[in-house]
């Protein structure tokens, strides 16, 4: 009974560390900006981001936990020292994209209680720090993303039963956009970045090789889980555009497009202090959480460079989360490597799909009884040509805005 438990809270776990880690402050920031730029039509943006993602969560997933091998072990069983690089490119964007994590754990502080965004820096960091310290780190993760993730989803209700949204045309600009569908492709490029780019893929995967969940006798438990974290990040996702779209349509002149801090506008625009209050605690639950996803899947591939980090992995993780921390009170908002990070971001998604739908077929990397669906290969394949053809256009326009 205990083991059935302790499995369940890892499973649940692992769907919170996946959907917390995608629910970021720079998904927030995403999400109110383009509700601002598009209004209803972003309904269309988030369910062709949901899509894509599911397609290459769910397949990556699977051949992740039926191996019981981690992202990078997996590449490089296809290709020696392919792995590395994998690892090398997802832990760079980790990092740089924890820098951002951390500024916004500030600036959530800064809107919540009015703290000075350096000393905010170092609370974010030192909270998630915290999680680590202590000597049931996993438990306590899983625990604290469960928590956060939940306070997140009931302050989101709250505002929207304050703005009253216009749901009825959200669900019709779902399927039939106003806005037309060629100015819509950044955003769903924009999306599908920040819900399953770079480490959010793996968070939630790698907690369960971590916690032996693992093989094909597992394997509904697995899809279970990687369902279940999706459904939680969509479900933040459409709160969050439903808050924001009852500001945009009530036209109380917010300009949200180029707001420096649009959830938190929007919010005081349509609930006045309290909203904006709650705007800070929203950001800075989904900075901590990120805080905490970004530094533990990171690290989980960095264990491929040398046995000694598995053995100090808290210790590692704990510097990962201090050094982000530093660079951010000191350099602040890292403009240029936060680009690249995205631009990376980007282009790590089709390689890593692309590599779990060969080792799919790879018997001597998911066992000799396990069948990869050709359903899910097939739609798998597609979604990796969509993303890579997405990834380095949007590699080529970041860079090129550069110089």
């Amino acid at each position: 009974m205990g083991e059935k438990k302790k499995g369940g809270g890892a499973l649940f776990g692992a769907a919170f560390l996946m959907a917390t880690s995608a629910i970021g402050p720079g998904f927030l920031t995403q999400t109110a900006k383009f509700t601002g730029q598009h209004a209803a039509s972003f309904g269309f943006v988030i369910l062709a981001s949901l899509i894509l993602s599911a397609v290459a969560q769910v397949n990556i997933w699977r051949v992740l936990c039926v191996s019981g091998l981690r992202g990078q072990d997996v590449a490089n069983k296809l290709l020696p020292g392919l792995g590395y690089f994998v690892a090398f490119m997802v832990a760079l964007g980790g990092l740089v994209f924890n820098i951002g994590n951390v500024g916004g754990g500030a600036l959530g502080f800064e809107t919540l209680l009015g703290i000075p965004q350096t000393v905010g820096c170092i609370l974010a960091g030192g909270i998630a720090i915290l999680v680590f310290v202590l000597k049931d780190a996993k438990s306590m993760m899983d625990k604290l993303t469960k928590a956060l993730g939940g306070i997140m989803i009931i302050v989101i209700l709250v505002v929207i039963v304050m703005v009253k949204p216009p749901i009825g045309a959200a669900v019709k600009n779902t399927f039939v956009p106003e806005t037309g569908i060629s100015a819509l492709i950044p955003a769903i490029t924009t999306l599908i970045g920040g819900t399953v780019g770079g480490y959010i893929t793996f968070a939630g995967a790698h907690r369960l090789i971590d916690a032996g969940i693992t093989g094909e006798k597992n394997l509904k438990e697995i899809s279970k889980s990687s369902i279940t974290g999706m459904g939680i990040a969509a479900l933040v996702r459409v709160l969050l555009f439903l808050a924001v779209l009852g500001v945009v349509v009530k036209n109380l002149g917010v300009d949200l497009a180029n707001s420096g801090n649009p959830a938190a506008d929007a919010f005081k625009a349509g609930a006045g202090e309290i909203g904006y209050r709650f705007a800070g605690l929203v950001l800075l639950c989904a900075a901590i959480t990120s805080i905490i996803g970004a530094a533990y899947t990171s690290v989980s591939f960095m264990k491929t460079f040398h046995s000694s980090i598995e053995k100090n992995e808290n210790k590692i993780i704990i510097g990962f989360i201090a050094v982000s921390t530093l660079i951010m009170v000191f350099l602040g908002n890292p403009a240029l490597l936060l680009v690249l990070a995205g631009a990376f971001n980007g282009l790590i998604l089709p390689i890593t799909l692309g590599i779990c739908l060969i080792a799919s077929k790879k018997k001597s990397i998911v066992g000799e009884n396990y069948k990869h669906p050709t359903w899910l290969l097939i739609i798998g394949a597609i979604v990796v040509v969509i993303t890579a053809y997405l990834g380095i256009q949007t590699f080529v326009n970041n860079i090129g805005s550069l110089f």
